[in-house]
C-alpha cells in the first residue's frame, strides 16, 4: 500500500514543524504550508489522503480549506485544529464534512491516533462508493442486495420470469415480497399486461371469491350490478395473492379449481370463463404448519409452490443494510428538497447494530424520518428513531463494534464459510482478491493460514 500523504496547514511554524516530524516518524509523507493560499495551490496540483488544518489562518479559515478539499476527487480526510474556545466551530465543521477535530495544544500521539481513525473511515467510505457503483449490478428493479441470499433471489427471478410457473414467495412482513412478485412480472413476457394484487387476509370468504372471480347481478346483497373479478381483469398478466396463508378453506377450494382448469366462474353464474393469468402467491406464515393444523389445503400448497422463493429477514443479511440505506437516501432526499446527504460513520454503525424486526420497510421509514428531522448534509445517530440509535442495554456488549471491527468479523466469517478459499470469498464479498489479501494481512494472517491450494479452481 502506498505511503499515506498528509498536508499540514498552520501559521505557527514551530507547532506544524513538530507535528510534521511526528508524522514522518510514523511513516507518513507530510507536506507543510503556512497559508491557506499556498495550501489551496497544493490541493490543486497534488492528491492527499488527509489534510490537517488550523481553524484560523491569516488569509482564510479552516472551513474554507475544508470546502475546497471536499470538492477534490478523491477527497481527503480533513482534520480541524482549534483552540479551546472554538470547539463549537470545529463541531460545525464536522457537520460540513470534516472527519474530526483536535483541540490545541495538539500532542503527536493524539494526532496519530485521530489521523489513523480518520483514514480508516475514509477507506470505508471509499469502499462504500465502490459499492454504490456496483449497485447497478446488484439491483433488480427496486430490489437491492449484495448478500448471497439476495443474489440467489435475483438469479431465481431471472431464471423463472419468462416461464409461467406459479411461484410461492415466503418471508416475514416487510422483507419485500411484493417487490419480488413485481420483478417477476416486469421481467416476464407478460410485462405489458396488468399486474394486480389482492390481500387475501382483508376480505371474508364471500367477498374474496367475488373479488377474485367476479359476480352476477343480484348474486348476494349489495351486488347491484354484474362485476368482473381480478382473474378476468388480469387476463394476460400476473395476479399476486398476497397473504395467501390467511385465505379461508372455502376460497382455497375455489382457487384450486381455477388453477387446475384455467377457468373462473363468477359468483351466481354457471358459465365458466377462460383466463390466462400467472399466479404468484406470498405469505409470512408457515404453510406446512398450517397444513398440519388443517388450516391450509395440502394440494393447493403444492400447486402454488412449484417454485419457492424465500426472502430472509434483514437481520440475517446485514450486508444489505447500508446499500439499502443509501438507496432510500437517494429516493427521499429529492422529495424533501435535500441535497447530497450522507450517513455519518456513527449512523452507519447504529444501522448495523440494530436487528430490524420490521425488516426493509422499517429501515425505509427510519431513513425517511431521519431526513425529515435532520439538519445539514450528514445524518447523525440522533436523527434515527430512538430504538435504532440506542439499542437496549442487554445487547450493549455484542453491539459495541466499530465499522472496521464489523468488516473484519464479516470478512473472516465469509472466509470460513468458503473453507479458506480466498478467491471464492473475495467473489462473494464483491472485492478483488488483492484487496482481500491486504485486509487479511492487516489482521495478522499469513498466506499459509488460509487454504491457498483450493484457489486454483477459481481464476
Amino acid at each position: 500500500m502506498a505511503t499515506p500523504r498528509v498536508l499540514l496547514i498552520d501559521d505557527e511554524r514551530a507547532v506544524v514543524g513538530l507535528l510534521a516530524l511526528a508524522l514522518k516518524d510514523a511513516g507518513y509523507q507530510a507536506d507543510v504550508e503556512h497559508t491557506g493560499t499556498a495550501a489551496v495551490g497544493r490541493l490543486s496540483d497534488e492528491v492527499y489522503d488527509a489534510v490537517i488544518t488550523d481553524l484560523r489562518l491569516e488569509d482564510m479559515t479552516g472551513i474554507d480549506i475544508l470546502r475546497i478539499a471536499c470538492k477534490r476527487y478523491p477527497s481527503p480526510a480533513v482534520l480541524i485544529m482549534t483552540g479551546y474556545g472554538s470547539v463549537d466551530s470545529a463541531v460545525e465543521a464536522m457537520k460540513l464534512g470534516a472527519a474530526d477535530y483536535l483541540t490545541k495544544p495538539v500532542y503527536p500521539q493524539e494526532l496519530l491516533l485521530t489521523l489513523d481513525r480518520a483514514l480508516q473511515h475514509r477507506q470505508l467510505l471509499s469502499e462504500l462508493d465502490a459499492l454504490r457503483q456496483r449497485v447497478g449490478q446488484l439491483q433488480l428493479d427496486d430490489l437491492i442486495g449484495i448478500s448471497p441470499a439476495l443474489q440467489t433471489v435475483f438469479r431465481t427471478i431471472q431464471r423463472i420470469a419468462r416461464t409461467d410457473v406459479t411461484v410461492l414467495i415466503t418471508g416475514e412482513s416487510g422483507t419485500g415480497k411484493e417487490l419480488v412478485a413485481r420483478a417477476i412480472h416486469n421481467h416476464s413476457s407478460r410485462a405489458a399486461h396488468p399486474f394486480l394484487t389482492v390481500n387475501c387476509s382483508a376480505l371474508t370468504e364471500t367477498l374474496l371469491e367475488s373479488e377474485l372471480f367476479g359476480h352476477a347481478k343480484g348474486a348476494f346483497t349489495g351486488a347491484i350490478v354484474a362485476k368482473k373479478g381480478l382473474f378476468e381483469d388480469a387476463d394476460g398478466g400476473t395476479l399476486l395473492l398476497d397473504e395467501i396463508g390467511d385465505m379461508e378453506l372455502g376460497a382455497q377450494a375455489a382457487l384450486l379449481r381455477v388453477l387446475e382448469s384455467g377457468e373462473v366462474r363468477r359468483v351466481g353464474e354457471t358459465r365458466p370463463v377462460g383466463v390466462d393469468v400467472r399466479i404468484v402467491a406470498s405469505t409470512n406464515r408457515d404453510l406446512e404448519n398450517a397444513i398440519r393444523e388443517g388450516k391450509f389445503r395440502e394440494d393447493l400448497y403444492y400447486r402454488l409452490r412449484v417454485v419457492p422463493v424465500d426472502i430472509p429477514p434483514l437481520r440475517k443479511r446485514l450486508d444489505d443494510v447500508l446499500p439499502l440505506a443509501q438507496h432510500f437516501l437517494a429516493r427521499y432526499a429529492p422529495r424533501f428538497n435535500r441535497g447530497n446527504v450522507r450517513l455519518a460513520k456513527e449512523t452507519g454503525e447504529a444501522l448495523l447494530r440494530y436487528t430490524w424486526p420490521g425488516n426493509v420497510r422499517e429501515l425505509e421509514h427510519a431513513i425517511e424520518r431521519a431526513l425529515l428531522l435532520s439538519d445539514g448534509d450528514v445524518l447523525l445517530p440522533e436523527d434515527l428513531p430512538p430504538e435504532v440509535s440506542s439499542p437496549p442495554a442487554s445487547r450493549a456488549n455484542t453491539m459495541q463494534l466499530t465499522l472496521a471491527e464489523m468488516e473484519r468479523q464479516h470478512i473472516l466469517e465469509r472466509l470460513d464459510q468458503c473453507s479458506g478459499n480466498r478467491s471464492e470469498a473475495a467473489r462473494q464479498l464483491g472485492i478483488s482478491r488483492n484487496t482481500l489479501a491486504r485486509k487479511l494481512k492487516s489482521y495478522g494472517f499469513s498466506d499459509e493460514e488460509t487454504n491457498e491450494a483450493s484457489d486454483e479452481a477459481f481464476p
